[in-house]
């Protein structure tokens, strides 16, 4: 293996390693949200460190590569890619950061198990989690094949967000006394659809790096 193709592998085992890590963090937020689960959201905030950390140096070694190598085409696209990955990925790591943090406010109490199941929460955690995953696999990869139905579990988790809004209307004509409580959950749920947003972001790089071709605004 040549020397140029050597440093590549470590940037993307660099990428992978972050994307372990943040897809860790969604699992475990999920889990601190749904249970009220404090000490598991207190992991979140520590480990949310090593996230910056490791954005930090993807986006060093990337700038190094470039200067020293000048690479053009495919090995381009590649590193332009993994900057703009490893930037979202740190995005979703604030947001599952926010959601710990959120668990761990002295007001927080875990919602009616009836009124998770009809914002259908866990749904959209999973939903998240699988996009996350999925678009982790057509790196590692190198198939574009599936950019199609995890772009389209995007279109979900909008629709679960928009229908959010007449549920937590009603609930709150219901119990007004729990307004202030279904507030901060609209800002939660409107996290959970920005990751969204931001896994169909890192789809659209990896089509980018093995395509060539640019789906944003498309």
């Amino acid at each position: 293996m040549k020397h140029t193709e050597k440093e590549l592998s470590a940037l993307k085992e660099e990428v992978s390693q972050m994307w372990k890590l943040v897809i860790s963090q969604l699992e475990k937020a999920k889990q601190a949200f749904l249970a009220g689960n404090t000490e598991t959201a207190r992991e979140i905030v520590s480990r949310e460190k090593r996230v910056d950390a490791f954005e930090l140096k993807i986006d060093a070694d990337c700038e190094n590569y470039i200067a020293l190598f000048s690479p053009v085409a495919i090995d381009l696209r590649l590193l332009l890619s993994l900057i703009k990955i490893s930037s979202t990925l740190e995005r979703i790591g604030d947001f599952c950061e926010g959601i710990a943090r959120h668990v761990i406010e002295e007001d927080f109490s875990v919602l009616e198990s009836e009124l998770v199941e009809e914002l259908q929460l866990e749904t959209m955690f999973d939903t998240l989690i699988s996009m996350l995953t999925d678009s982790f696999v057509a790196l590692e990869s190198e198939n574009t094949k599936m950019s199609g139905r995890i772009l389209s579990k995007d279109e979900e988790v909008d629709s679960l967000y928009r229908n959010s809004f007449n549920i937590l209307d009603d609930y709150f004509h219901k119990k007004p006394e729990h307004i202030r409580s279904g507030l901060k959950m609209i800002l939660l749920i409107k996290k959970l659809e920005r990751i969204g947003d931001h896994c169909s972001n890192i789809v659209e790089e990896i089509v980018f790096y093995i395509d060539a071709k640019v789906l944003k605004h498309s």
